[in-house]
């Protein structure tokens, strides 16, 4: 399970990097007096974004395959049962 993690995490930085060049590009198009700064937090601040939203989807969905949710919502299933 780690492994494939791993190999999602890579995928999803790639994409998470090109999205942050797109946004780079774009903002640098649209004003093209920007400091570096901007440029960079610009950077950053979608690349970071984006990995996070990402993994952190990636975990639920590999949790959910794995098997681990199902314990969690055992009493909601009893509960259904009973009704």
């Amino acid at each position: 399970m780690k492994r494939r993690f791993w190999r999602i995490f890579r995928l999803l930085a790639l994409l998470a990097a090109v999205i942050a060049a797109i946004a780079v590009f774009l903002v640098n198009e649209g004003d093209p007096t920007l400091h570096i700064n901007m440029l960079i937090a610009t950077a950053l601040g979608v690349f970071c974004t984006v990995l996070l939203g990402t993994v952190l989807m990636s975990l639920v969905f590999l949790s959910a395959e794995s098997g681990h949710d199902d314990q969690a919502g055992g009493n909601s299933q009893q509960e259904k049962k009973r009704k």
